[in-house]
């Protein structure tokens, strides 16, 4: 688990099909002191397993599915956000990010205004763009945004960037046609799900040996036809 508040950057080396090396540009003490083998680190939005650390970097494991769902197999030799996963205690800023990316945008344009930047990007992937709604939350190369503007089916949207995290991460380098890794809101994804198993119908047949469809008759019982109290307080909600 993330927060979208990037602590370091580095450069990304493509070394096979199954590793990554990640060697720190900025503030390597940022992260490098409390890795660990095993630890989780964002990079680019990707949560990455580090099995290696260098003295200047970490060496990652990457699987060929990470490679053609996100950027990293296309960005050899660039440079990417890193976050370590979020450890008990600390403060939680941005928002839930999961480091499983759901698809690629692009940058559209960015303009300077009075005090932000303002991005904007594109994505023809349904895949995230069904989760970007006015005023929510995307992790745009990991970076905790907040959606100004969007279209109508989220295949378009803008989002105003503060000075030190446009100087701090690498959205101050990107060009128009840049690819970038989205991730929407886990929130919003829930609530998808809940929303689409509240419309089964009770005549559907359930399995009482197969936990999904236990959860799914008890959405179709709720008594508003989607969740209830009842069901919210059995599974930790409440």
């Amino acid at each position: 688990m993330f927060t979208g508040l990037i602590q370091a950057t580095g450069y990304l080396h493509l070394r096979d099909a199954e590793t990554v090396r990640i060697t720190c540009a900025t503030t390597p003490e940022a992260i490098l002191p409390s890795l660990t083998l095993g630890d989780s680190v964002a990079v680019d939005g990707v949560c990455l397993t580090v099995t290696e650390i260098l003295e200047d970097g970490f060496i990652a494991a990457v699987s060929p599915e990470t490679l053609r769902r996100s950027t990293l197999g296309r960005r050899d030799g660039a440079l990417v956000n890193l976050e370590p996963s979020l450890r008990v205690g600390s403060k939680l800023g941005g928002h839930f990010v999961t480091g499983h990316v759901d698809g690629v945008g692009y940058l559209e344009s960015s303009v300077q205004a009075a005090n932000a930047w303002e991005m904007t990007f594109t994505t023809d992937d349904l895949r995230v763009s069904r989760y970007i709604v006015p005023k929510g939350s995307i992790a745009v190369n990991g970076i905790s945004l907040t959606v100004a503007h969007c279209d109508a089916v989220g295949s378009w949207f803008q989002v105003a960037v503060i000075p030190l995290t446009y100087a701090e991460t690498n959205l101050g380098v990107l060009q128009p046609g840049h690819p970038v890794n989205l991730e929407g809101d886990v929130l919003g994804k829930y609530v998808e799900k809940f929303l689409r198993l509240g419309t089964i119908s009770s005549n559907d047949p359930v399995s009482p040996n197969d936990p999904v469809a236990e959860l799914e008759e008890r959405l179709v019982r709720s008594p508003d036809g989607g969740i209830s109290l009842e069901f919210l307080a059995d599974h930790g909600y409440l």
